[in-house]
């Protein structure tokens, strides 16, 4: 009954789906991978923003390599604000409201500075025009918040043009500027003198994010072939058979009885 299955068209079809399981199974791995690696994540950035600020120098003095960990380690650093060459952060909404980000490098006493995220400012979608840029503190302040990691965006992105950006890297902006740059950059939480204060960035999202979901569907996947293929199987073993006689009408009167016997 079931010989058909060692047919071209059948072994083809099952190697087919044996294929398209297996992938489906290595990308539900994967997924689930993804889900470890945000949970790990997660429990560093939670310990980093419950720990107590410490100075930027001591953050900065751990290997490169290392330093990825300190993402969201709450720092402390003294200087004084250069907003001669303070840059704009272009396409930063808050609450689907259009606006952006200021950042403005603060050189310390050694000469070099460490970009400071001073917040956010609504602003309309044309930010060629941005106006009335709340100005920084004079003279020496003390900043707290949080140490970033330089983005990975293009430099395209990074590199200031018209002191506009898309996205915050200390190696984009330091073409642009005549001393050396910290890795990384601060978000700023509070100051000392406070001056005009811009809205901060917001905490982390912590959230285990979709991926074990996105896991159970690419499972669910694999399962639903593995399933379509014995399906198939079994309906071309088993063909559905039409009735032969007519079907019966509900409340038809049965058609009169004709005896083989009766002469013509």
């Amino acid at each position: 009954m079931y010989r058909f299955l060692l047919s071209r068209r059948w072994l083809g079809f099952a190697l087919f789906v044996v294929v398209l399981s297996a992938v489906c199974i290595r990308l539900g791995f994967w997924q689930l991978d993804r889900d470890g690696d945000r949970d790990r994540q997660n429990e560093i950035v939670e310990a980093n923003l419950s720990d107590a600020p410490v100075p930027l120098q001591s953050l900065l003095d751990v290997p490169a390599a290392e330093r990825a960990g300190s993402e969201w380690q709450r720092v402390r650093v003294k200087g004084t604000y250069d907003t001669a060459h303070q840059v704009v952060v272009k396409y930063q909404t808050r609450n689907s409201q259009p606006g952006v980000n200021i950042v403005t490098p603060l050189v310390t006493s050694s000469g070099d500075a460490i970009l400071i995220d001073r917040g956010w400012m609504p602003s309309e979608n044309n930010t060629d025009h941005v106006t009335d840029i709340p100005p920084p503190p004079d003279g020496t302040v003390t900043v707290e918040g949080w140490w970033r990691t330089n983005s990975t965006a293009p430099e395209s992105a990074v590199q200031p043009t018209k002191g506009r950006v898309r996205a915050i890297s200390s190696q984009g902006v330091q073409e642009s500027v005549d001393y050396e740059l910290y890795a990384g950059y601060v978000n700023l939480l509070k100051q000392q003198p406070s001056g005009t204060k811009l809205e901060p960035e917001p905490a982390p999202d912590l959230g285990s994010g979709p991926h074990f979901f996105y896991a159970m569907q690419w499972y669910f996947f694999a399962a639903l072939a593995i399933f379509g293929m014995f399906y198939f199987a079994w309906s071309e073993a088993h063909p559905n058979r039409r009735r032969s006689a007519p079907s019966r009408v509900r409340g038809q009167p049965d058609a009169p009885r004709v005896d083989s016997d009766m002469p013509s």
